[in-house]
């Protein structure tokens, strides 16, 4: 998706004079002419829609003829004769609809000094709650000569608005201040007789507004009695979320568990309810209000439109289209901006659900195209700007709307065929909420299903491997389920920053696992009336996958889906399910109970174990080794004195002083924190690859692995890092925590669950889970493999002359080093002469050694430059390297780009590298592989026996590598501190992956072996000492694969032409490309 600016997204310039009100020296007879082709189209439709109910559409047409006949040929005098003559017989002809056959409209009349919109972060108890010159009319008869009446005026100088009228026509429900000012659900008979206030008998201090009537005589509104602030706000205003209630206000009970507003209920018309909800658990809050629908009940909530969407950024007001299963009108609007207003929009979901798939049309913009645009303030420029669309059909709609900016709010007759036909405005007063005033066909009734004596729920999953979520994932990977609930935020607080440094919006509270089916299937029970997300997890208790969203089941309700991020429209196998037949399984608790997840009560105890024995500040156990080879200190993991506090115990190994702390995160996770990769609080919100955040791409999880001084976790250790990685890397546990949580929220969030919710349970509550700390375990020494004996090299290292001179050898017995591979992409590749060499590095990991002597056998060709994104397109047309999400919150883009032509390729697996150079050994015929492990480490090395090609470790890499360096910094947004592992003595002057070759090659002419995007290699992960004869580079081998070189993300010492990483053969990876080799 293309980013614009939003003076490009205004819709497409309208010709039509009746769009604007022309004056006669503005108006030509070429406008005239012009204007006429979108009145005909409507003419022509209403003729053949309805044929005799438009009895005049001929008498129309002609007319028409005559008044561009006379343009043609009139001179300037008659122009506006013309252009009146004109316009009255639009009018005419437009308002002859007999979809408007009803003799009244409801609507609302405000005075213009006070709109009475929220902003789109906003719901209504943010507005004004005095200062209204508003009231509810009636238009009689629906016309532009039409008088206004006023059905119901607020007595004092309230808003009032959120009308819904009642199937029957006979009644009427609005929002409106009470006497104590807080927001309350009214109701009102047609005739404004027999006021009554149906909300605010129960509690004192929330707000309740925006009803609907439901087909059962029951009324869905929004209520703040969830006491959750808005996040990005700081908790400054609260979040309504849905409720149900009966006709008289009785037997109220909460149906949405949300983290943020939702807004505009509406029945469709199979009975179901649509909303607009707003949520960004971890996704970028710009653009997150998606249309989500369920059934009146609370039961099947689900995404309806625009979920993992960046366009629109916000759906407001949507209708369904009368006798049309499943076609929508909806407001479009941005994030900041203008409140609620912007574009009209046609939806289908049955055509598709993300972002322009299923659009139907622009209005106006008959005939044109609607490209998503990622852009922050989306409408602003945009015009005409739309409200309060109330469909009369699939192409004919009464909207509020302002024409231009100068120009009032008005009520329209709007069609798709660009017609916008004034019905009413008023001089200084803005006119909302148009909706005829008669009968309508009620939806029909669906049963509810809930069993209000149950507090669970049941989940079936038909098949975990079906839909985007894990696709290229074996199936067998899946061993299980995680459960969290995110835990969101009060009042007054919350943030981007609270929970963790770039991790998590809401505290996550881990309930537990479930067990997945060998087929992919599951089935559980989960408590009822609380937001849930799971995990699909490996073998190892990794998260495959992370969901950035949640799902809230009903009590009693069961619940079913087909797959992980499976498209809505998909519908499951008919193959049979093993959780068909099985009894569902409960969630097995995670350690403990379920609770937030917390640094210190969960990842501390590990460092206390594992780690503190060494990282610390004692200067006699550090010793001089304070500090890395890339000049970095030595992180203290020691906990805080302050940590007893929340731990409810001593600690022998807190400090008695309490280190300087980056807000109130504690000191130990500061410290840590920088070694684990995560989503962060608005990580991209397209659906990620699998495995895009799997633990197995964090640095801690990679320097375990490889032995780190011989640290040998426990299996519940390993669990402990591996979820709190997995859960955005959280410092805190519960809020108050983070900060006292004001006023008496807490409590009152509690008692309105208990009583609306049937929940008792307290997120806030500190679980104890073991009793004494423990003490540290020193690890064993490291018991390394002996070297050889006979390591030396007779002709190795040797300088680049040398190195120059045997690849001149033998490039001159090779025809062509350079491949057309057609629209100007070509690829170039280096000769490679035969030699050995000392594979490895005695400095390095265990992994790396013992150090082996090599002989290439043969000599070989390697390309020059990592393979790019327009080479590797040529192969696979569809894939998108895309972004590197991007660090604290605000986002209006997707993240840094990573996917332009030139940059290497990346989020390739080595199954697709493979099947790449498959192809392009058929596309060439010449033979092309990925390098074995000593091929790349023997090219990359071009002869010499340092570290890197350039030099030793404290080189400045600035003019030959792309790595971790001082330009990283530029990752850290705004408040977030730049935490990223890096080498600040230097700056290549690249953030992400660059254009590939821009750094200086090695001697046999190699670009980027060091750094900008790690590289596949043949091999699978075997020890060393390295042999090329040990099955190791067989394609049929399991197991992982190496990748080589390091990249743009890691710093020197990981990026040596020794250092070995490795990932499974299926994964992904966001620094991981390739570059190939050929043997002929």
């Amino acid at each position: 998706m293309k980013r614009k600016s939003s003076t490009i997204i205004s819709i497409p310039v309208i010709t039509m004079m009746f769009l604007l009100k022309l004056s006669a020296a503005e108006t030509s007879s070429t406008e005239i002419l012009q204007s006429t082709t979108a009145l005909r189209l409507s003419i022509n439709d209403l003729s053949k829609t309805f044929k005799g109910q438009y009895p005049r559409g001929g008498e129309f047409l002609k007319r028409i003829d005559e008044l561009e006949n006379q343009a043609k040929t009139c001179g300037a005098d008659k122009k506006k004769e013309i252009e009146d003559s004109f316009n009255k017989m639009k009018t005419e002809a437009l308002l002859a609809n007999p979809l408007i056959d009803f003799e009244k409209m409801i609507l609302i009349k405000r005075k213009a000094n006070l709109l009475g919109l929220p902003q789109n972060w906003q719901g209504n108890c943010a507005l004004p709650r005095k200062g209204y010159d508003n009231e509810i009319a009636v238009l009689s008869p629906v016309s532009p000569d039409g008088k206004l009446s006023t059905l119901f005026k607020p007595p004092r100088t309230e808003f009032v608005g959120d009308v819904d009228i009642h199937f029957n026509a006979d009644r009427m429900l609005f929002s409106m201040q009470a006497s104590n000012d807080l927001w309350q659900v009214w109701e009102i008979r047609a005739d404004g007789t027999g006021l009554k206030q149906l909300t605010g008998n129960d509690e004192a201090d929330v707000d309740n507004y925006d009803p609907c009537y439901l087909p059962n005589g029951q009324i869905i509104f929004d209520s703040t009695r969830c006491f959750a602030g808005v996040p990005c706000v700081g908790g400054g205003n609260s979040v309504a979320n849905l409720c149900l209630m009966n006709a008289d206000g009785s037997s109220l009970r909460m149906l949405c568990f949300d983290q943020e507003h939702n807004w505009c209920p509406t029945v469709l018309n199979d009975g179901r309810i649509m909303y607009s909800r707003w949520e960004y658990t971890d996704t970028p809050h710009y653009f997150t209000r998606l249309l989500f629908h369920m059934n009146p009940d609370g039961t099947g909530q689900m995404e309806h439109y625009a979920s993992n969407s960046y366009w629109p950024n916000s759906i407001f007001y949507a209708r369904p289209i009368p006798n049309h299963p499943t076609m929508v009108v909806a407001v479009i609007s941005g994030h900041h901006g203008v409140p609620r207003m912007g574009e009209l929009l046609l939806f289908d979901p049955a055509k598709g659900r993300h972002e322009n798939k299923g659009v139907v049309q622009r209005i106006p913009g008959h005939g044109k195209n609607v490209d998503p645009v990622i852009a922050d303030t989306l409408v602003q420029n945009s015009w005409p700007k739309f409200l309060h669309p109330y469909p009369l059909s699939e192409k004919y709609f009464l909207v509020s709307a302002q024409t231009t900016q100068s120009s009032p709010w008005g009520i329209y007759l709007v069609d798709i065929f660009n017609n916008m036909t004034l019905i009413k405005e008023l001089p200084e007063y803005a006119l909302f909420e148009p909706m005829p005033f008669r009968k309508t066909s009620a939806p029909p009734v669906i049963p509810s299903r809930v069993n209000l004596n149950s507090k669970e729920a049941t989940v079936y999953m038909a098949d975990i491997y079906n839909g985007q979520g894990l696709e290229g994932i074996p199936r067998g990977t899946v061993k299980a389920l995680r459960v969290f609930e995110p835990h969101y935020t009060y009042p007054r607080m919350g943030g981007h920053i609270d929970i963790g440094i770039d991790g998590p919006w809401d505290v996550h509270r881990v309930h537990g696992t479930v067990p997945v089916n060998d087929d992919g299937s599951a089935s559980f029970t989960v408590p009822a009336n609380t937001p849930l997300a799971v995990q699909p997890l490996d073998t190892e208790g990794k998260a495959l996958q992370i969901m950035r969203s949640w799902f809230t089941a009903m009590p009693g309700e069961v619940l079913s889906c087909v797959g992980c991020h499976e498209k809505q429209n998909t519908t499951a196998s008919s193959r049979s399910f093993k959780s068909a037949v099985k009894r569902p399984s409960s969630i097995s608790q995670w350690h403990g109970p379920a609770r937030g997840f917390s640094f210190k009560r969960e990842v501390q105890p590990v460092l206390d174990k594992y780690c503190v024995g060494c990282h610390n500040s004692d200067k006699e156990t550090m010793g001089d080794n304070k500090r890395s080879v890339d000049g970095r200190e030595i992180p203290n993991f020691e906990p805080d004195r302050m940590d007893e506090v929340a731990l409810g115990k001593p600690n022998p190994n807190a400090k008695k002083k309490t280190r300087p702390r980056f807000k109130n995160f504690d000191a130990s996770y500061v410290a840590l924190h920088p070694y684990c990769r995560r989503p962060g609080p608005e990580s991209d919100y397209h659906v990620q690859v699998p495995m895009e955040f799997h633990a197995d791409t964090s640095e801690l999880i990679q320097m375990l692995r490889k032995g780190h001084h011989n640290v040998k976790l426990d299996a519940e250790a390993w669990d402990s890092i591996v979820t709190w990685i997995d859960m955005n890397v959280p410092d805190h546990g519960t809020w108050s925590e983070q900060r006292q949580i004001a006023a008496n929220f807490r409590q009152r969030r509690q008692e309105v669950l208990a009583k609306y919710a049937n929940r008792t349970d307290d997120p806030e509550l500190i679980q104890s889970i073991s009793s004494n700390h423990v003490a540290f375990v020193k690890p064993d020494p490291v018991n390394l493999k002996p070297e050889s004996s006979d390591l030396k090299c007779n002709s190795w290292p040797f300088d680049a002359a040398e190195a120059k001179k045997r690849q001149d050898a033998l490039a001159r017995k090779i025809e062509d080093l350079r491949i057309d591979l057609g629209g100007g992409i070509v690829m170039e590749l280096a000769a490679i002469p035969a030699g050995e060499f000392i594979m490895g590095d005695p400095n390095a990991t265990p992994e790396e050694q013992p150090r082996t002597k090599v002989k290439i056998s043969k000599p070989f060709l390697m390309a020059r430059f990592e393979i790019s994104n327009e080479l590797f397109k040529l192969f696979d047309k569809d894939h998108d390297t895309a972004y590197i999400s991007m660090t604290n919150k605000d986002q209006s883009q997707r993240g840094h780009p990573i996917n332009t032509p030139k940059q290497p390729v990346a989020r390739v697996s080595w199954q697709e590298a493979n099947e790449f150079c498959k192809w392009l050994t058929a596309k060439t015929g010449r033979k092309f592989s990925l390098p074995t492990e000593a091929q790349w480490e023997w090219a990359c090395r071009a002869g010499t026996a340092t570290p890197f090609f350039y030099g030793e470790h404290n080189c400045d890499f600035g003019k030959f590598a792309n790595l971790a360096d001082k330009k990283m910094e530029e990752l850290a947004l705004r408040d977030s501190p730049p935490w990223h592992p890096k080498d600040i003595r230097f700056n290549d002057g690249s953030m992400v992956t660059c254009d590939t070759g821009r750094y200086q090659p090695n001697a046999w002419g190699l670009h980027d072996m060091h750094g900008n995007a790690a590289e596949w290699t043949k091999s699978s992960l075997k020890a060393y000492p390295y042999s090329d004869e040990d099955g190791r580079n067989d394609p049929g081998e399991q197991g992982k694969r190496v990748v080589r070189g390091g990249s743009w993300y890691d710093r020197p010492y990981r990026a040596t032409s020794a250092y070995r990483l490795a990932y499974q053969p299926y994964q992904k990876i966001y620094n991981v490309g390739f570059r190939v080799v050929c043997e002929e």
